[in-house]
Order: C-alpha cells, then structure tokens, then sequence
C-alpha cells in the first residue's frame, strides 16, 4: 500500500479513468466486449508497469540503507537484472494481448495511457485547489 496520499489518488483515479475508457469502448466500438478488454489490459499492463517500478526503487533503496551508501555491484546487478525481467513480461504479455488475444493496440493504449490521465486530472485539481485557496 502507498504511504503518499497524492499516489494514492492518482491510483485511484487511473482505476477510475481505466474503467470509464472502458465503458465508452464498450459503447462506441464495433467490437464491444473485446474493446473494452482491450482497454482493461491496456490499463493492467501500466499498472504492472508501475509496481515494477516501485519494487525496482523500493530494492534499490534498500540496498542504499543497508550498505549505508552506493550499492555494491552484486546487489545493484540484481536489481537491475530483476527490473529488467519484469519489463520482459510485461512486453511478452503486450505481445501475448495483441497478438494471441487479438485485442486492438489502441485499446491497450488507451488502457496504459489512463495513468497519464489520472496525473493530468491530479495536476488539475492540485491548481484549482491552489487557485481557490485564500490569500493572505
């Protein structure tokens, strides 16, 4: 679980614009069912995506605090070679969603673009929360 409650909404929010992107492919598309899937494995490929990062910086971190400066080489080499395995999965179940699945790769750009959606939406909350504060 984040402890950042601004990662949080912004989880949140992808969650919500992820489920929204897919009810109007349900709605609009051609192919209803197999657009808005597409759009949730879009979305669940970015979510992947993230926790890769955040155990990757997570691991990275650590081994910072624990050696109580730069990591030494094995341990940097593993997290290394751990980040780049989890970007190979996500790539082969990309690959796996398109190609075996058949789903369409602008439904899955959509589904992993709602995380950039939800920051756009957090930006703008952030100025007009900003904006509508009292000055003094």
């Amino acid at each position: 679980m984040e402890s950042d409650p601004l990662l949080r909404r912004i989880g949140r929010t992808a969650v919500f614009v992820c489920a929204g992107m897919a009810l109007v492919a349900f709605v609009l598309s051609q192919w209803h069912l197999r657009s808005a899937m597409a759009v949730i494995g879009g979305g669940l490929i970015a979510a992947s995506s993230y926790l890769a990062i955040q155990s990757g910086v997570t691991a990275l971190v650590d081994a910072v605090i624990v050696t109580g400066g730069a990591p030494r080489r094995p341990a940097l080499r593993w997290a290394v070679m751990q980040l780049a395995g989890r970007y190979a999965l996500l790539g082969f179940g990309a690959y796996v969603m398109i190609a075996r699945l058949r789903l369409s790769p602008l439904g899955l750009l959509a589904g992993a673009s709602s995380i950039v959606a939800a920051v756009a939406v957090e930006a703008v909350r952030l100025l007009v929360m900003k904006n509508s504060s009292p000055r003094t």
